[in-house]
């Protein structure tokens, strides 16, 4: 003798998941968060140098800044170093790149991982929401007055770089 299983439990399980989702259903999941995009601005900020000393960064009237995000505890960020330094050699003149370390370097970071181009702390507290850093590395340039102007996000190839580092 076949048995059958019910029908209709099986009927409720697919009206509930195949009703729609209500109006309370947050659009973007909340580890979607907005990215820092083409078109926003972003502050002039002070920062610690690695030898302590403050420095501010701000976007002066007729130059190009390029910002280069980073923790010295993420594996993708320490790939994207050397290639931040080679373009970072071959910059344009007058462009100003400044490296910003998201957190505290591991004992030994630098050592072991040069950097050519100037590296300030972020000042902490809500800077990363504020420029909206959800993802490392970040490539980012920025034009006069702050407005950006081109953002790479991840680990960049020397074409797409250049793109960014560009006069």
């Amino acid at each position: 003798m076949t048995r059958h299983r019910p029908l209709l439990p099986s009927l409720i399980v697919s009206i509930v998941f195949w009703a729609p989702a209500s109006s309370q259903t947050p659009a973007v999941p909340p580890s979607a968060a907005p990215l820092l995009a083409v078109g926003d601005t972003v502050p002039p900020f002070d920062g610690e140098r690695l030898d302590g000393v403050s420095e501010r960064v701000d976007y002066p009237k007729g130059s190009a800044t390029v910002l280069l995000f980073f923790l010295g505890s993420c594996p993708s960020c320490h790939k994207m170093i050397p290639e931040w330094n080679l373009v970072y050699a071959r910059r344009p003149k007058g462009l100003r790149v400044v490296g910003v370390l998201l957190d505290r370097e591991p004992p030994g970071f630098f050592m072991a991982t040069p950097i050519s181009f100037p590296v300030v702390r972020s000042p902490g507290g809500d800077f990363s929401k504020t420029f909206k850093l959800h993802k490392v590395p970040l490539t980012v340039r920025v034009a006069a007055g702050g407005k950006v102007q081109d953002v790479g996000v991840g680990q960049l190839d020397p074409i797409r770089l250049g793109e960014i580092f560009r006069p």
